[in-house]
């Protein structure tokens, strides 16, 4: 597998664009939310706050977070994963089976 322009991830080919970039900035907003979630959460538990209202407030991160993990799935398979399958090929194979396992570890955190 090759590496990506940037260092990070195990994309084929060095021009390889991730497939969310058109989405990055509601990506990153929605992140930025998830950020301050966290921080809250923290703050509560800091001030001591009641049990099951902060695990409310963690089902509502994790909440958030599956979101963002489902938009980049969609991403992922709209434009990875289908550009390669277009091709056809050993790279179509890879694609599909880092979506499978991307889907599978998803799944198996829920």
């Amino acid at each position: 597998m090759t590496e990506k322009k940037n260092g990070v991830g195990s994309g084929v080919g060095l021009s390889t664009r991730p497939g969310y970039v058109d989405d990055k900035d509601a990506l990153l907003r929605r992140l930025s939310r998830v950020e301050g979630q966290v921080r809250g959460v923290r703050r509560m538990v800091g001030d001591e706050v009641y049990c099951i209202d902060v695990l409310t407030q963690i089902a509502a991160v994790r909440n958030a977070l599956d979101g963002v993990a489902l938009k980049l799935l969609a991403d992922h398979t709209d434009h990875c994963v289908r550009d390669a399958v277009a091709r056809g090929g050993e790279e179509a194979d890879e694609k599909v089976g880092e979506l499978m396992a991307a889907v599978e570890r998803f799944a198996r955190a829920r």
